[in-house]
């Protein structure tokens, strides 16, 4: 909890979403993982209940919330499970912002109301097989011809990319531009423009239930009016938004090194061995005390980020900071949270052992570690 933050309205808001998860979620969610997907029955679902894009405006069918609920929807959410949290944070809290900030009159009436209901689900395509971090670098071109722009390229890692109704793509408008990323714009593409298809649904490590696929545009057409604001201002866009995908990101991987210890401080408290509970161990005591450390200098620091980011404060650096450092603490904890459940953590059975592989890709997504790094060096010495 943010202290001097959420008020009353903030923890009613959380209560009726863990009331709806419990009934909604929870029991399903291992089958969701089984299955490898998240029901669209599910995300109608959020929508009913006001669970979706909680900042979007009144007049577009959201609550026009602040970003505190957005906070408690990514923290509800991750604690069932990284797979679920992924797709809906991305959607609510990543790709309807640009919507919100850069569409068009007719493009927010087109596409806010069913993001805002669970009826249409978003995704936004940057990555591609030949260029993650580097944005500049990518391949994926839109030629402008009379009404249309005609797409050529492909993405990969693509989250909600198998079920998503519309998705914001970043292309190049300018090949030629100098330098590159003056060329980037942002084309909106939906389900059924011809030339656009599905690749397959990737088979990833962890986070099963999250859908992750690959997307081709083979000369689609899609309408000139589907530019999302202003041709080459794509990057600038995405700078602009990837402080808050970022701090979503470190609130995320915050609450699973929190569930984490969570369930390994119960398992050490109730499992036994040489006639006492493994808690009872000196070294099972080191490791708790140096994880709730972590845990909390972690948690300290991201609240104190929210605040800044609601207040309007530039954090950028902060942010990066967050985003690494809480990253790879998680990975640690993770690490140490199977140790210590011993054989049974490696068992499919138990929670941690699914953790244990949601985690580590979140050093990698939004930015890597060493990127993160690259950021905040750049930051303290301009």
């Amino acid at each position: 909890m943010v202290v001097g933050l959420f008020t009353d309205e903030h923890e009613m808001f959380r209560s009726s979403l863990r009331k709806m998860l419990d009934k909604e979620a929870y029991p399903y969610f291992e089958e969701w993982e089984q299955q490898r997907d998240i029901p669209r029955a599910f995300w109608r679902k959020l929508g009913e209940h006001g669970f979706l894009c909680p900042q979007v405006s009144e007049q577009h069918g959201g609550l026009q919330l602040d970003f505190g609920y957005s906070m408690i929807l990514a923290e509800e959410l991750e604690r069932v499970g990284a797979g679920l949290a992924s797709g809906i944070v991305l959607h609510s809290d990543i790709v309807v912002p640009y919507i919100e900030q850069f569409g068009t009159t007719e493009q927010k009436e087109k596409w806010l109301p069913k993001s805002v209901s669970g009826e249409w689900i978003s995704a936004i395509a940057m990555t591609e097989p030949g260029a993650g971090s580097d944005l500049a670098g990518i391949r994926t071109t839109a030629r402008r011809e009379g009404d249309y722009y005609i797409l050529n390229g492909e993405k990969t890692f693509i989250t909600n990319g198998i079920h998503a109704d519309y998705v914001v793509v970043v292309c190049k408008t300018d090949p030629q531009a100098k330098p590159a990323y003056r060329g980037i714009s942002l084309i909106v593409v939906e389900t059924g423009t011809p030339g656009f298809k599905r690749g397959k649904k990737l088979n990833k490590v962890g986070m099963h239930s999250a859908d992750t696929g690959e997307l081709i545009f083979e000369d689609a057409k899609v309408p000139a009016s589907n530019l999302l604001g202003e041709e080459g201002k794509g990057f600038y866009y995405l700078m602009d938004k990837l402080q808050q995908e970022r701090l979503l990101v470190a609130i995320e991987v915050q609450i699973e090194a929190e569930e984490m210890f969570r369930i390994t401080k119960e398992y050490v408290t109730t499992r036994k061995a040489f006639d006492c509970t493994i808690a009872d161990f000196q070294n099972t005591q080191f490791k708790l005390a140096e994880m709730a450390t972590e845990i909390d200098i972690g948690r300290t620091y991201v609240n104190s980020l929210v605040s800044k980011h609601i207040a309007g404060e530039s954090i950028v650096k902060e942010v990066s900071m967050a985003k690494w450092w809480i990253s790879e603490m998680a990975k640690r904890v993770a690490s140490d949270c199977l140790q210590l459940h011993g054989g049974y953590g490696y068992m499919e059975e138990y929670e941690i052992a699914r953790r244990y592989r949601d985690i580590p890709v979140a050093a990698i997504y939004a930015g890597t570690t060493e990127i993160m790094k690259g950021i905040i060096a750049k930051e303290i010495l301009k």
